[in-house]
């Protein structure tokens, strides 16, 4: 019955069916085999009109004729947009799956989708009729264009001759280059040449970059450089996620610094943290966050700076933290900062109470909720450094670990102290926002676990004073914003700290916001409400 189906559907009826009996784990293999001709048909008719052989070599058995496919790709425009589109989104499923079918056409899949891409943009050559028909029906289908760009991207995965290697990296940077790319397709464009510069090999023997892969960076880069400058801001955004993942991956590397050194890109990333679009201010943070992470930032004299003083990258960052008015670029600041203190960034690392006592006094005083918790966040491994006990970090060693010093927990905290972050936990408990007061009670029951059980601050005195910091918390607790507490004693912090019911408050903090009444009812009127006060703030889904 199955097999009947597939010959006798229309290919657009055809494919969705093809596709659900290869997901099949058992199978008939002539099933397979035929479920697998009719998925590919729409694909080899569009190689057979752009090339002078009988057909493309690879092909899997049954897919000769096509006759019905032929029709249905050049009826219209719609129709050979949505057979194509079909086509290559049920491939791009089939490929990861262990159960595709084998031998899988790696090089005739690659040659599909370049030729695709290459019908879209006009730079095919076609070799019949049907070519020259599908060179109009197709001509800047952007449509198309995402959906073999996502194609081609999961082609990576594989492995193909070189000459189409070759000719995949001169499609993606010729899609790259033009001028007629529309942003979406500028975002698959880099989105797939990542991909695929990943999954080169890498020469035995060799840490790093091939030379043929350094002279594509180069030519690569220099269009990412164009792009960055665009007048249209999801451009720039696409080109500056490009740069991150890029940086992420090669950073350490000598021929990817070069390349990336020799060029203007660095600036450029860093002007954009002056974007008037918030979504580029962001992504510029984060991309200005991987290029400093490795050494490579590109410092730039700062406006009204005596004698060209050189701006810093976390100079630049606090000031986005500090006068930046929306929160997408804030955040990332925040999540910048605290990669930096976790990775040891070689700024941070100089004065890193400094820059912890910097960060959280800015970040105390942000009205994101978002911000906050990642203030916390940083604090956490702020705190976890700070009370790692020395000579307990090597688990691998052949001598016993050292014994801690005299007074290291005492020291400890008064650099938790010294950066504030006592009153900022304490404040961040009774936060309005309830992830932030869930973030502040893990971090204080860290702490507690931590310093706990200790002795070594009761012996440094007498009873601590704690009735000004109960008094500054019944405060909190009821909303008032009192005027920062000042030094606070670390003896006094923890004893205020033992007093506190933390679990019982976490426990609380973890019951949902309608435990009282968890009902069809409650949970209409909170869809009622939330609909009722849109308006004209429409939520931003980009």
């Amino acid at each position: 019955m199955l097999a009947r189906a597939l010959s006798r559907l229309s290919p657009t009826q055809a494919g969705p069916l093809a596709l659900g009996i290869l997901k099949l784990q058992d199978r008939p293999q002539a099933l397979s085999t035929q479920a697998f001709a009719v998925l590919l048909q729409p694909l080899v008719c569009v190689l057979k009109a752009t090339t002078q052989a009988p057909g493309p070599p690879g092909l899997p058995d049954g897919t000769a004729s096509a006759s019905v496919t032929v029709e249905a790709l050049l009826s219209s425009r719609p129709a050979c947009v949505a057979l194509l589109c079909q086509t290559l989104a049920h491939l791009e499923l089939l490929q990861p799956m262990p159960q595709r079918p084998a031998p899988w056409p790696q090089a005739l899949l690659l040659g599909a989708a370049v030729t695709v891409l290459q019908l879209c943009s006009g730079s095919a050559a076609p070799a019949s009729d049907v070519g020259g028909r599908l060179c109009v029906l197709l001509a800047g289908c952007v449509r198309v264009q995402r959906a073999a760009l996502d194609f081609l991207g999961t082609l990576s995965q594989g492995t193909g001759p070189q000459e189409l290697v070759t000719q995949v990296f001169a499609v993606l940077l010729a899609y790259l280059e033009s001028p007629d790319s529309s942003p979406t397709v500028l975002k698959k464009a880099f989105q797939a040449t990542l991909r695929w510069l990943l999954s080169l090999p890498k020469a035995p023997g060799c840490c790093d970059l091939d030379p043929d892969l350094q002279l594509f960076l180069r030519e690569l880069l220099a269009v990412l450089q164009k792009r960055l400058c665009s007048p249209c801001w999801e451009v720039r955004d696409s080109g500056l996620e490009f740069l991150t993942q890029a940086t992420r991956h090669w950073g350490g590397q000598a021929g990817f610094r070069h390349v990336l050194l020799a060029s203007e890109v660095p600036a450029l990333a860093e002007q954009l943290l002056r974007d008037p679009e918030r979504y580029v201010r962001a992504s510029a943070v984060t991309a200005l966050g991987q290029l400093s992470g490795h050494g490579l930032h590109a410092a730039a004299a700062g406006p009204g700076l005596p004698g060209g003083q050189q701006r810093s990258p976390v100079q630049d960052l606090l000031h986005v933290l500090a006068a930046d008015s929306e929160g997408f670029p804030r955040r990332a600041v925040m999540q910048v900062f605290t990669e930096w203190l976790r990775d040891g960034h070689a700024e941070v690392a100089e004065d890193t109470e400094r820059f912890v006592a910097r960060v959280l006094q800015v970040a105390s005083r942000d009205l994101d909720w978002e911000v906050r918790a990642q203030a916390l966040e940083l604090a956490l491994v702020f705190l976890a450094q700070t009370l790692s006990q020395p000579g307990s970090h090597c688990p691998y060693a052949v001598a016993p670990p050292e014994a801690a010093p005299p007074g290291w927990l005492a020291q400890a905290l008064q650099a938790l102290g010294r950066v504030r972050l006592f009153e900022f936990a304490f404040r961040a408990l009774f936060d309005c926002d309830r992830p932030v007061a869930q973030k502040s009670c893990e971090l204080l029951l860290f702490l507690r676990a931590k310093a706990g059980p200790c002795d070594s601050l009761q012996e440094a005195g007498s009873s601590p004073d704690v009735a000004s910091v109960e008094a500054a918390l019944q405060r909190w607790r009821v909303g008032e914003q009192d005027p920062p507490l000042g030094d606070l004693e670390p003896e006094a912090a923890m004893a205020v700290l033992r007093s506190l019911d933390l679990d019982g408050l976490r426990g609380t903090l973890a019951e949902s916001s309608d435990h009282v009444e968890k009902s069809p009812q409650s949970l209409l009127q909170d869809v009622l409400a939330s609909v009722g006060i849109l308006g004209e703030n429409e939520a931003d889904c980009y």
